[in-house]
């Protein structure tokens, strides 16, 4: 994991946890996230830029589109991290 703190930010935002959720599902546009949200396209912009920058999200250009998806690896990788600090039982 490469900076817990850029993920536990991103993380502690209800609306970023909200998109995640949706992304859980199936890969999604910006448009199609910000219809699930009364924000500003610009805020779900904003949004996934932090979850990206913490690596929760990837980003791949199909055509004219950016499509988002879930980075399932860094959800691995804090869960490791929180077991290891939570130390031996």
């Amino acid at each position: 994991m490469g900076e817990p703190q850029l993920v536990f930010k991103a993380l502690a935002d209800p609306t970023r946890r909200a998109i995640l959720r949706l992304l859980r599902d199936r890969d999604l546009t910006a448009g199609e996230i910000a219809a699930h949200f009364p924000v500003t396209q610009a805020s779900i912009s904003h949004h996934l830029s932090l979850l990206k920058q913490a690596g929760l999200v990837l980003d791949e250009r199909r055509g004219q589109h950016v499509v988002y998806s879930l980075n399932t690896t860094v959800f691995q990788e804090v869960i490791a991290w929180l077991m290891d600090l939570a130390g031996p039982r």
